[in-house]
């Protein structure tokens, strides 16, 4: 398998999951766990880091999966959402960087929604909220809805949608058919038209919603809605709505099957600034994901896409500072000159390399620890740090890699001095490690 020409560890994934043990506990207990016409998958923390290391991914932004939690108690809905965005927030604590999420909430009951949704980006700090394309029928465009994006919008949020079984389905048919085949593109494409017809994202300007699976169904939708929306307006049926300026705040991700057809199509709707990559893990094997990245990087780019764009850059403009590595100002740069006994000399060589491994793989803001020995002497040992900011620093000297190798080395090290270091040029700075992410 080819190696990706992409920089490790400086990609993006918007659309993963997080099934965690309270929500699958609660579906299960409602016997909804087929309500998608396929099972729930099994999911992992390590298991996904081990992915994410794989597959060169810095970050994953995490959504709650379909079914929505609802059942018919508003409550217990409510705590379900509650809980799962208080284990995310969990989780972007406990590995810096790695871990983005957009909050459940819990529709088709709007007041606690509302609710959920302020507590979750002003309390807890959520990257942004997920929707289902329907809670139970509740569409989105549906003018109930109106006080919450009207919240939303004063908070600029990024919305991830995702969608959901349709409320009026043949059963037989889904269970003949996986609906993921061809009724969730089709369910998102309803529910993004609905919006456009209500007028929604020019009302709310500020929202960015990600539509999921390169765009669904709407490269062939949209011109039929574009044709049909004059007579309809005519006939009195419809309202003027502005259907570019509504296209304007969409993004579109790549999971699902972005073959050179599917990229065609998705850009005769939007721009390359307004693609993002998406894994869909751990709904698409481990192993189809990681092989099939590389060859997707050399598909976009033959459709004269930078896949550093669709890969990193366009999620990192999309998401703005809650996506490390974007204060080129604040890196930190330290030569740390250290002196080992030379009766440690092999062990202390195994324990930085580990260590300097596993922070690079590992912890997105830790940009270079290049270890470098004096051939005039081996246990001079000269190391290059440079980490994105100080916040980084210091999340890097609690992980369990450099505590291991800080306890571990303390009889091997005879002497250490750090030594931060000053830009004499900050511009020329800024410049360097902008082109060292070309």
């Amino acid at each position: 398998m080819a190696l990706s020409t992409l920089p490790a560890l400086a990609q993006i994934d918007i659309h993963s999951h997080a099934i965690t043990e309270n929500y699958i506990e609660f579906v299960k207990a409602n016997g909804a766990e087929m309500d998608e016409g396929f099972p729930i998958p099994n999911w992992d923390l390590e298991r996904h880091i081990a992915f994410m290391d794989k597959a060169g991914i810095q970050t994953s932004v995490l959504t709650m999966p379909a079914p929505q939690p609802y059942f018919g108690d508003a409550k217990a809905s409510a705590n379900v959402c509650r809980r799962f965005n208080e284990e995310c927030t969990a989780l972007k604590a406990r590995y810096p960087g790695r871990f983005m999420f957009c909050a459940a909430l819990p529709l088709p009951n709007v007041e606690s929604a509302l609710r959920e949704a302020k507590y979750a980006l002003e309390t807890l700090g959520a990257d942004g909220v997920k929707l289902a394309t329907n809670s139970y029928g509740q569409y989105l465009g549906d003018p109930a809805l109106d006080t919450l994006m009207s919240y939303l919008d004063t908070q600029n949020a990024v919305i991830i949608l995702h969608p959901h079984k349709p409320s009026a389905v043949n059963a037989q048919l889904i269970a003949d058919v996986p609906m993921a085949s061809y009724e969730y593109l089709s369910e998102t494409t309803r529910t993004i038209l609905n919006m456009i017809a209500h007028n929604v994202l020019v009302r709310y300007p500020h929202l960015k919603v990600v539509v999921p699976h390169c765009g669904s169904f709407l490269p062939n939708a949209l011109p039929r809605f574009r044709s049909l929306l004059p007579v309809m307006i005519k006939q009195g049926y419809m309202q003027p709505v502005d259907v570019d300026a509504n296209l304007s705040s969409l993004y579109y991700d790549l999971a699902g099957a972005p073959t050179d057809e599917v990229i065609d199509a998705l850009l005769t709707i939007t721009t390359p600034d307004h693609i993002l990559y998406g894994s869909d893990y751990p709904y698409v094997a481990e192993q189809v994901l990681v092989g099939g990245k590389t060859a997707l990087e050399n598909r976009l780019a033959s459709h004269g896409l930078n896949p550093q764009d669709i890969f990193s850059d366009n999620a990192r403009r999309l998401f703005g500072e809650n996506i490390p590595l974007r204060q080129y100002g604040e890196r930190i740069v330290r030569i740390a000159e250290i002196e080992v006994y030379p009766e440690y000399l092999s062990e202390y060589l195994a324990f930085a390399t580990e260590v300097d491994r596993l922070s690079v793989e590992r912890e997105p803001g830790v940009i270079c620890l290049f270890p470098m020995q004096d051939p005039a002497d081996s246990c001079q040992i000269r190391i290059l740090e440079i980490y994105a900011n100080d916040a980084v620093y210091q999340a890097h000297l609690k992980t369990d890699h450099f505590q291991k190798y800080k306890q571990g080395t303390l009889k091997m090290v005879k002497s250490l001095k750090l030594n931060t270091m000053q830009p004499m040029d900050k511009e020329m700075m800024k410049a360097m490690f902008g082109k060292m992410r070309q």
